[in-house]
């Protein structure tokens, strides 16, 4: 990190970070080519839970290169500065971790994840239709190092 004193060194902090992002941002990669996409998601703590299709091309990344890196953020917004144009900023708290994806494929651990991916949205649990878990592909990513920064301007 270029400039420690915006490291945010608590754990604590990063996963309150984590938990109050709308949206994570997972990068991953296939033969040398990178792709990122916005995903909603849910976190425990140990790991962050994503849904998606059926077929596509992050399952096709997912299968072909496990390691993934992941960006969320909160509190972000544009400082201005009428007098000069290098004074413009941003004041915000982030996150970037590194972790190993992979499929969830038993009923309670797919409940688990769908859990908290809606606890993370509306704050509470939800009962599945079992109709429908064997038809939804969930993914959990192994958080394996996280890191913090934040830049809080007035």
């Amino acid at each position: 990190m270029n400039r420690g004193e915006r490291e945010i060194g608590s754990r604590e902090e990063i996963d309150a970070i984590l938990r109050e992002a709308d949206v994570c941002r997972l990068a991953m990669a296939l033969d040398g080519v990178p792709y990122v996409i916005p995903l909603s998601f849910g976190y425990d703590g140990r790991a962050l839970y994503i849904h998606t299709g059926r077929t596509g091309r992050k399952i096709d990344c997912f299968l072909g290169n496990r390691r993934v890196c992941f960006e969320a953020e909160r509190s972000v917004r544009i400082i201005e500065n009428p007098r000069r144009a290098c004074g413009w900023s941003f004041s915000f708290e982030s996150v970037v971790g590194h972790g190993t994806i992979e499929e969830i494929r038993d009923p309670a651990g797919k409940e688990h994840a769908l859990n908290r991916i809606m606890e993370h949205y509306t704050g509470k649990t939800w009962t599945f239709d079992p109709e429908v878990l064997p038809k939804t592909r969930l993914w959990r990513i192994a958080v394996d190092t996280v890191t913090g920064r934040r830049n809080r301007r007035p």
